[in-house]
Protein backbone atom coordinates (compact mmCIF):
# COMPACT_ATOMS: atom_id res chain seq x y z
CA UNK A 1 0.00 0.00 0.00
CA UNK A 2 1.32 3.92 -0.96
CA UNK A 3 0.10 6.25 1.77
CA UNK A 4 0.91 9.93 1.96
CA UNK A 5 1.04 12.42 4.60
CA UNK A 6 0.59 15.81 3.95
CA UNK A 7 1.10 19.05 5.97
CA UNK A 8 -1.52 20.51 7.34
CA UNK A 9 -3.17 23.74 5.86
CA UNK A 10 -5.33 25.12 8.88
CA UNK A 11 -4.27 28.30 10.69
CA UNK A 12 -2.62 26.96 13.72
CA UNK A 13 -3.11 23.16 13.62
CA UNK A 14 0.74 21.55 14.62
CA UNK A 15 -0.56 17.75 14.14
CA UNK A 16 0.47 15.49 11.64
CA UNK A 17 -0.95 12.47 10.15
CA UNK A 18 1.74 9.93 11.38
CA UNK A 19 4.91 10.46 13.37
CA UNK A 20 8.17 9.00 12.11
CA UNK A 21 7.27 5.78 14.76
CA UNK A 22 4.14 5.40 12.50
CA UNK A 23 6.09 5.50 9.66
CA UNK A 24 8.56 3.03 10.37
CA UNK A 25 5.73 0.85 11.24
CA UNK A 26 4.42 0.88 7.80
CA UNK A 27 7.20 0.30 6.48
CA UNK A 28 8.56 -2.72 8.29
CA UNK A 29 4.94 -4.24 7.08
CA UNK A 30 5.90 -3.94 3.58
CA UNK A 31 4.03 -0.37 3.09
CA UNK A 32 5.43 2.41 1.36
CA UNK A 33 5.12 6.30 3.26
CA UNK A 34 5.59 9.58 0.75
CA UNK A 35 5.57 12.57 3.40
CA UNK A 36 5.45 15.81 2.53
CA UNK A 37 8.55 18.11 3.15
CA UNK A 38 7.86 20.03 6.93
CA UNK A 39 4.75 17.95 7.38
CA UNK A 40 6.24 17.41 10.79
CA UNK A 41 7.83 20.16 11.79
CA UNK A 42 4.82 21.88 14.07
CA UNK A 43 5.04 18.61 15.88
CA UNK A 44 8.94 18.50 16.45
CA UNK A 45 9.62 15.68 13.56
CA UNK A 46 12.35 17.00 11.09
CA UNK A 47 12.38 15.47 7.46
CA UNK A 48 15.00 13.60 8.44
CA UNK A 49 13.60 11.02 11.06
CA UNK A 50 11.00 10.52 8.28
CA UNK A 51 13.89 9.68 6.10
CA UNK A 52 15.31 7.33 9.12
CA UNK A 53 11.87 5.35 9.53
CA UNK A 54 11.90 4.97 6.12
CA UNK A 55 10.11 7.45 4.49
CA UNK A 56 10.07 9.16 1.42
CA UNK A 57 10.02 12.98 1.25
CA UNK A 58 8.02 15.08 -1.23
CA UNK A 59 8.09 18.40 -2.10
CA UNK A 60 4.36 19.05 -2.12
CA UNK A 61 1.00 17.75 -1.34
CA UNK A 62 0.43 18.01 -5.18
CA UNK A 63 2.94 15.36 -5.85
CA UNK A 64 2.22 13.27 -3.22
CA UNK A 65 -1.61 13.16 -4.59
CA UNK A 66 -0.41 12.37 -8.24
CA UNK A 67 2.04 9.86 -6.97
CA UNK A 68 -1.02 7.85 -4.48
CA UNK A 69 -3.60 8.14 -7.17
Amino acid sequence: MLTGVVKEIKPKENRVAMTPAGVEQMVSHGHSVLVEGGAGDGSGFSDEDYVRAGGKICSSAKEIYKKTK
